[in-house]
């Protein structure tokens, strides 16, 4: 068996076979053709199936060769921004703007007497009188127990419902907001979009349907009369309903009647009983529920015994016992101010029973 360092031929003539003298031979025609040269088929060029040396890249015209990984980072922040615009431009909860400026609208009609207003028989027991179904200052409210509505809890109506028996024991039963000037106890029931107005209508009241003071609370002028009784006597009731998925509404319809002296007066004086009858309409969304304050938009104020041609803007300017009423205008009806079943709103009428 031959020596395998030898060529396949066998040694060349002369030779010694001897390793070294082959390191300056070139391997003839023989020796290239038995080498073993593997070539790719055409299946194999076609698939693709061989090893690449290099990463391959993705050309995009004019930009030349971008890596894949470029191409991927690329796409993923075009996608990100695109999506940040679209729900930036298309998003529902963007918040809206809360109510601003005047919103309350107030209606003031005056209650003129027939005749000469009669003092009550007894000044020591005022309200003997009075028909049933008075109570006495916040009993006779009739705040009903809170349930939920479509869109509100139990426990926001129920919150809803105390705002507004706490405002209105401030601004229709507290003896220093009646007779005293106060209205700090009032003001701080209003939301912040209504306290312009609130305050203008402190300031400067005026009949325009907008800035009555008497439109958010009762007044008198404490230079003409004092309360004969602290205690003041209530009827009336509240419902409640929903302006809207967002909004809660209450709506208020009640009498109050006030025992009133001239002031100054000693014990025993003539005391009147003076009638205000306040339909009002209030509104929260939940920022006012949980502030505890409420938007007052609409309220109806009945008076009398009071004079047609005075203004209630300010203050309730009633008729008292022994004062000699002004003409009162003719055709107006009467009107009942303790009868819920009518419309408060009138322009002006005469008092029933007056």
């Amino acid at each position: 068996m031959g020596d395998p360092r030898e060529p396949p031929e066998g040694a060349p003539d002369g030779g010694s076979g001897n390793e070294d003298e082959y390191r300056s031979v070139v391997f003839d025609e023989s020796f290239v053709r038995a080498a073993r040269i593997q070539e790719l088929s055409a299946r194999e060029r076609l698939s693709g199936s061989f090893a690449r040396a290099t990463r391959p890249k993705v050309r995009l015209g004019p930009l030349g060769s971008v890596p894949r990984q470029a191409l991927a980072l690329l796409l993923v922040i075009l996608l990100a921004f695109g999506a940040a615009v679209y729900f930036g431009v298309t998003s529902p909860t963007r918040p809206t703007a809360r109510p601003q400026g005047s919103q309350l609208t107030v209606s003031l009609v005056a209650l003129t007497p027939p005749s000469s207003v009669r003092p009550v028989a007894d000044p020591a027991n005022p309200f003997v009188s009075l028909p049933p179904g008075y109570s006495d200052g916040a009993v006779g409210l009739g705040t009903p127990a809170g349930a939920a509505s479509g869109h509100f809890s139990r426990v926001e109506v129920t919150k809803a419902l105390d705002t507004v028996q706490r405002y209105l024991v401030a601004s229709s039963l507290s003896p220093a907001v009646l007779v005293q000037g106060a209205t700090a106890e009032v003001r701080a029931f209003v939301t912040p979009g209504e306290q312009a107005q609130f305050d203008a209508s402190v300031l400067q009241p005026t009949d325009d349907r907008h800035h009555a003071l008497t439109g958010w609370l009762v007044r008198f002028d404490p230079a003409q009369v004092a309360l004969a009784a602290d205690t003041v006597k209530v009827a009336g009731a509240m419902r409640i309903d929903e302006a809207d998925s967002g909004t809660l509404r209450i709506t208020t319809d009640h009498t109050f009647v006030y025992a009133l002296k001239a002031a100054g007066a000693p014990a025993g004086a003539p005391v009147t009983l003076e009638t205000v009858r306040r339909q009002l309409t209030f509104e929260f969304d939940r920022i006012d529920l949980a502030a505890a304050q409420l938007r007052l938009v609409d309220s109806v104020l009945q008076a009398g015994p009071a004079p047609c041609d005075g203004s209630l803007a300010g203050v309730v300017q009633p008729v008292l016992a022994g004062t000699d009423p002004a003409s009162p205008p003719s055709g107006p009806a009467a009107v009942d101010p303790g009868n819920h079943a009518r419309p408060a709103w009138q322009v002006c009428g005469v008092l029933a029973g007056g």
